[in-house]
């Protein structure tokens, strides 16, 4: 039975008051955990018009070392070399309880390094506001790092807590000292940010203040830890010339330059994308910060060799009109019998790549980390589909498995251009060493029949599109019963 040393805390959670014994040190073996209140800004997105629930703060736990510490013999995560070399690199995962956060949180960890996953668990929050529910049951973030140490022996740190709370993030840094940081913790859906005007500010001040208070913590507890951000192929839009990988060298008036490739986000979340790429620019040119920025394409699959172990380590997988992606909703739309759901005219083409190459991507990343001052670009992808590519590929598997897929041609509820041009340059993760899982009949037939397995789980009322660029207003928008 694992043991866990408790603080004692006293709350009174509508004035803001609080009394808490100071908790034992977080680097101690035993596990630990503190008790402390948060003014996040999640409070504000409270949306049953209740003014008291102003007043309330959020109450988060951090913890760390969910049982007795056990170091993992150095393998790939070890400094080869150096006076370190017995001990592996310290990865602080923020938003490790999520579909790309908890696989690369595995992936790291199987690898050994030592990784710590901080996380508000906000996202389990908005499957419960808005009536939707993963395919797969998932199990509770203390679960999962309890059944990774029972499995592998390992250990994972948990720091829960909202990084827009600078004194919270600030103590997790300087209590685990990581040498590189896996951003992931942010408002990841365009729909889920164009619901209403709380959403949209919610999304902006989330992904942008958050990622500003990461870089001021990398400034001062850790001015030579690694930022990995995970930015978005979303932007740089559609533009009718080729997508270079962040920069562009142009010629104006007779003069060279190379400058940072044009932005066209075409969504409240995407623009936050672009407002971080920005900042984390500029404090690399200011503070001496290093970065890598990866522009990840649409992420597919559910399964890596980690999360496969044992059913308390599935990850989600989405499948509704709000956070899931393309190739993921079409199978599940597939394994119910449902059309699939093409968008308009359906040639909006992106990039998209194995969720088995973006932890593949996270680990090149660190073990060949960015120059002190430098801020680097990767686009993160593998392959380019058009959505009607999409839904013939997925067509062609299902009537393999003896499914009756048919396509839909529904009303577009996005500003986008569903025809155009699109050639993005993914380089340079190859030359770092990425060997792609690219998209085959094999593995269509194993997310078929993923979904076909969990098929009793699907809300059909959660597969059409609910929400219009168009009709975003300003009101908040509740789910209807």
């Amino acid at each position: 039975m694992e043991n866990a040393a408790l603080v004692s805390c006293s709350l009174n959670l509508l004035s803001g008051s609080r009394s808490c014994n100071k908790p034992p040190s977080l680097l101690t073996p035993s596990a630990s955990v503190s008790l402390q209140v948060s003014q996040s800004p999640f409070r504000k997105i409270h949306l049953n018009g209740d003014k008291r629930l102003r007043k309330y703060h959020t109450v988060y736990a951090m913890a760390v070392s969910m049982g007795q510490e056990t170091r993992a013999q150095p393998g790939s995560g070890s400094d080869n070399g150096s006076d370190e070399a017995s001990s592996p690199k310290k990865v602080m995962v923020i938003g490790g309880d999520g579909y790309c956060g908890w696989a690369t949180s595995l992936h790291l960890s199987n690898k050994n390094y030592e990784v710590a996953v901080v996380d508000n668990l906000v996202r389990r929050s908005f499957d419960h506001q808005l009536g939707l529910d993963s395919l797969t049951p998932i199990a509770s973030i203390h679960n999962r790092i309890r059944r990774w140490k029972s499995l592998m022996g390992k250990d994972i740190g948990l720091y829960v807590g909202d990084i827009c709370d600078f004194e919270f993030l600030s103590e997790a840094f300087k209590s685990f000292e990581p040498d590189a940081v896996v951003h992931f913790g942010e408002q990841r859906s365009a729909p889920y940010s164009m619901i209403d005007r709380s959403r949209a500010v919610y999304t902006q001040h989330n992904n942008v203040i958050g990622t500003l208070n990461v870089l001021f913590a990398i400034k001062e507890f850790g001015e030579d830890c690694h930022l990995v951000k995970l930015g978005t192929m979303g932007e740089y839009g559609t533009p009718n010339i080729d997508i270079e990988e962040g920069f562009i060298t142009i010629t104006h008036n007779g003069r060279i330059d190379t400058l940072p490739y044009p932005k066209q986000a075409s969504s409240f979340y995407h623009l936050s994308k672009v407002h971080d790429s920005h900042n984390i620019a500029f404090t690399c040119k200011a503070w001496g910060i290093r970065a890598t920025d990866l522009n990840q394409g649409v992420v597919y699959g559910v399964k890596t060799e980690e999360t496969a172990m044992h059913e308390e380590l599935y990850n989600r997988l989405d499948y509704d009109a709000v956070f899931g992606t393309a190739l993921n909703r079409f199978c599940v739309q597939a394994a119910v019998g449902h059309p699939l759901t093409v968008y308009g005219k359906g040639g909006q083409t992106r990039g998209y790549l194995d969720i088995r190459d973006t932890v593949q991507c996270i680990e090149l990343a660190i073990a060949n980390p960015a120059q002190r001052g430098e801020f680097r670009v990767f686009n993160q992808f593998t392959e380019q589909f058009s959505v009607n590519e999409l839904a013939a590929l997925v067509t062609k598997a299902g009537k393999k498995l003896g499914l009756d897929v048919r396509t839909v041609s529904v009303p577009n509820p996005r500003v986008e251009a569903e025809e155009h041009y699109y050639n993005a340059k993914h380089t340079k993760l190859a030359e770092l060493g990425l060997e792609p899982h690219l998209l085959s009949d094999s593995l269509l037939d194993s997310l078929l029949n993923f979904a076909v397995q969990y098929k009793d789980r699907v809300d059909s009322k959660q597969i059409m599109p609910s929400v219009s660029w168009r009709k975003t207003g300003a009101k908040p928008k509740t789910v209807p019963a």
